[in-house]
């Protein structure tokens, strides 16, 4: 089965194809270019395309980030990620980046617990605990900085954190746990080996966690017009 996964949820944007039968990325491209990931992405794909030797119909699944992360960003990847599942008449998965640190860390540091932190901005973090087997213990949530440290003080020493909050909340705790990784996002190869794990079911929904901070003005709309005049 060789997948396609993507992730422009963050500032990175990754793509990249992947082997689940050898367990192998077989090309993957891979840059923080911060903004602009709607005119990158295509040519990423084509690139990874091409590196893997591989044409698009010869996609068996597509994977892709579904966030947390930029609004814009998650709504890039899984409408690229949907659009390509329903011309190719293949599955599309949707992987949370809560799913993907959790397995890296675990990875790194097996059979220990793992709270993912995500720097939301404005003061807040999106956390998630995972227990030692990788399964979630509730769902994520968003929390301000003092209930993460709060949150984080709460679990046990063995605990290992990731993500991009994990450094700054690690440091107002003195340092007592193990950092795995600190970036928004885990590699593009991680969102495909879970996306093969996983059965075809719905279509991917971004995470977003919060609502989006554009608002109609509703101030500056004209009455409608009513009927005759």
């Amino acid at each position: 089965m060789k997948i396609l996964a993507l992730d422009t949820a963050s500032s990175w944007c990754a793509a990249a194809i992947y082997d689940a039968q050898s367990d192998l990325v077989l090309a993957q491209v891979s840059e923080n270019i911060g903004k602009g990931h709607a005119e990158l992405l295509m040519d990423y794909i084509a690139t990874a395309l091409d590196e893997a030797g591989i044409a698009m119909n010869g996609i068996d699944r597509v994977a892709v980030n579904i966030g947390p992360g930029s609004f814009t960003g998650v709504r890039i990847g899984v409408s690229a990620a949907r659009g390509f599942a329903l011309a190719l008449g293949r599955p599309a998965i949707g992987v949370s980046a809560f799913q993907v640190l959790a397995f890296e860390a675990a990875q790194a540091h097996p059979a220990r617990p793992v709270l993912v932190l995500l720097d939301a901005h404005r003061g807040e973090i999106y956390a998630q605990a995972f227990a030692g087997d990788g399964t979630a213990q509730a769902d994520p949530v968003v929390v301000s900085r003092d209930e993460a440290i709060a949150l984080a003080r709460a679990q046990s020493t063995q605990t290992v954190l990731a993500g991009s909050a994990a450094n700054a909340v690690n440091e107002a705790l003195s340092g007592i746990f193990t950092v795995a990784r600190s970036e928004a996002t885990g590699h593009i190869g991680t969102y495909a080996r879970l996306a093969a794990r996983h059965g075809p079911g719905e279509a991917p929904r971004p995470l977003y966690m919060r609502a989006p901070d554009a608002k109609p003005q509703t101030g500056f709309a004209l009455p409608r017009r009513s009927a005759g005049e």
